[in-house]
This record gives C-alpha cells, structure tokens and sequence, in this order.
C-alpha cells in the first residue's frame, strides 16, 4: 500500500509540475534542416536537452561577437552568460531567446561598468 502511495504522490507531482519531456533542438528546423534562431522562444531553449541548448548559446554567442567584429571567446563569461540567459528564460517562457541574451548581455555589461558607443 505505501508503494502505491508514493508511486500516486509521484505522479500527482509530475502533472502538478507540469513535467515536459525535452525535445531535441532539430525539431524545431525547417524541411531543409535551418532552424530559424531568432523565432525560438524561451521555452524552447529550456525544453530542450542541455548539449543543444549549450550549442544554440555558443552559436548566439558568436553570431555576437560577430556583429561586434570580435574573435574572441572567454569561456568562463560565456558558460555564465549561458547559465544567466537559461534562469532568464525558465522567468520568461515567451520571450525569444535572442531578446534574453540581449537583456543578460546588458546586464552583464551594467554590472562590469561597460558602456557600448552608439
């Protein structure tokens, strides 16, 4: 009896939660394999298995760095980066991804007193 109590608590607590199997990144390409980066939400990034979304945020990352015409990677910032932008985006499901990673950027730039040129 206590094993199926524990077992009913369980699965009470998985529906309760809301517990969603994660989804490979690839699904969410096109019938040609590209996967639209600047439509993916938040939820996305979160539902989805931690090697891919440690790909989607070096890509993101870099796609940065190149607007910014740098070639440069600090490892440390970047694995912070994408450890704030995943807390951001568990707090904010709906927004696009690229908008988090704007949003923890600026905040990380605040917080090291960088100020961008305009």
């Amino acid at each position: 009896m206590r094993i199926w109590t524990l077992a009913l608590v369980g699965l009470i607590t998985c529906v309760a939660t809301g517990a969603n199997a994660q989804v490979e990144l690839k699904t969410y390409a096109d019938s040609d394999g590209f996967i639209n980066v600047q439509a993916l939400t938040c939820a996305q990034l979160a539902g989805t298995f931690q090697e891919d979304a440690d790909l989607l945020t070096t890509w993101y990352s870099g796609w940065y760095n190149g607007l910014a015409k740098r070639h440069f990677i600090n490892i440390p910032r970047s694995r912070e980066a994408e450890h704030e932008t995943i807390v951001y985006c568990k707090a904010h499901p709906d927004e696009k991804i690229i908008k988090a990673i704007g949003h923890v950027f600026d905040e990380m730039r605040s917080k090291r007193g960088i100020v961008l040129s305009k």
